[in-house]
């Protein structure tokens, strides 16, 4: 399955995407949701994982413009800004997951393999 992790911390990201990695996912990453839009364009993708607050293009454009381009593809959003308070708004615009900063490895793998139907 490919992921693509999008958060514009890198340290964040970096982590996010060798857990993922370390689980056997094919990761990809992205500092923005602008470069969400160009690789999900380029290629197939199973899973992105979006933080809600980065420049460019936020979480939340980056889950309408991908739902609007048709991509059939599952959406976890993550946030720590406000105390995780946009998490249920993401919920409510499409997200099929949200977790709050900071995450734990283990909760991050149990909740993407829900997503995907990999694991129960």
């Amino acid at each position: 399955m490919k992921t693509l992790v999008a958060d514009d911390d890198s340290g964040v990201r970096g982590f996010l995407a060798a857990v993922l990695a370390d689980a056997g996912y094919e990761v990809l990453q992205a500092q923005d949701g602008a470069e969400v839009l160009r690789l999900c364009a380029a290629e197939p993708v199973d899973l992105v994982l979006t933080d809600l607050c980065m420049p460019e293009k936020e979480g939340f454009e980056t889950m309408r413009a991908l739902r609007e381009r048709g991509h059939a593809l599952k959406v976890i959003a993550i946030s720590g800004a406000f105390q995780s308070e946009f998490l249920p708004m993401a919920r409510k615009l499409g997200a099929d997951a949200v977790l709050p900063k900071p995450i734990d490895p283990e909760k991050l793998l149990e909740t993407v393999g829900q997503v995907l139907g990999t694991r129960s």
